[in-house]
């Protein structure tokens, strides 16, 4: 539970400081200032998980167990996964 309160106060602490940096260095009215601190803390959160070894479980080189009554092309698409 602290882990998630403490995600959700650094994505909000994020935002706020989007917020006021991003809308004072370009000088944008509040709503463009408050649409570019959602995209931009949407696009940071996703970098920081992405690249920050927030990643899949998997292993390297591990295979994805695929259940054998899904459909061929889904079955294909998550081998290749």
């Amino acid at each position: 539970m602290w882990s998630r309160l403490k995600s959700c106060s650094l994505a909000a602490c994020l935002f706020v400081f989007l917020f006021v940096v991003v809308g004072a260095s370009l000088h944008l009215k509040p709503m463009g200032a408050f649409l570019a601190a959602t995209s931009g803390s949407v696009l940071v959160i996703h970098g920081v998980n992405r690249w920050g070894g927030a990643g899949p479980s998997r292993q390297v080189g591990q295979r994805r167990e695929i259940p054998a009554g899904l459909t061929r092309t889904y079955r294909k698409y998550c081998r290749d996964q």
